[in-house]
């Protein structure tokens, strides 16, 4: 079985495209699984952000799934396609992963 990701990739400076990446899938899997599955297998240069498997932070991992807001590491993989974007709010940096720290927070 087999799940489908149709990522963003791109820059602040680029317009942007979706690349598509066809991932194992297995009940109970989370979106944040299939997204570290491509970049060990597929595309290291996939841009995502997440620490709450090292350093107990949270929110790190937020993007858009299927257009809503989610956080990719409790979001459930499906057997079918999803579209995962950027926050549409927040400052791009690369691919999935936006600026998340207020301006006052950042060093």
């Amino acid at each position: 079985m087999q799940a489908k990701l149709k990522v963003w990739r791109g820059g602040p400076a680029s317009s942007g495209t979706y690349e598509r990446y066809e991932v194992p899938f297995e009940q109970g899997q989370t979106v944040l699984d299939g997204l570290r599955w491509i970049r060990v297998h597929r595309d290291p240069s996939l841009a995502i952000r997440f620490s709450c498997i090292n350093a107990n932070a949270c929110k790190e991992c937020m993007i858009q799934g299927d257009g809503k807001t989610v956080y990719a590491c409790t979001t459930r993989l499906i057997e079918g396609e999803m579209t995962l974007e950027p926050l549409p709010n927040k400052p791009l940096i690369k691919d999935l992963v936006t600026e998340i720290a207020p301006p006052d927070e950042r060093a």
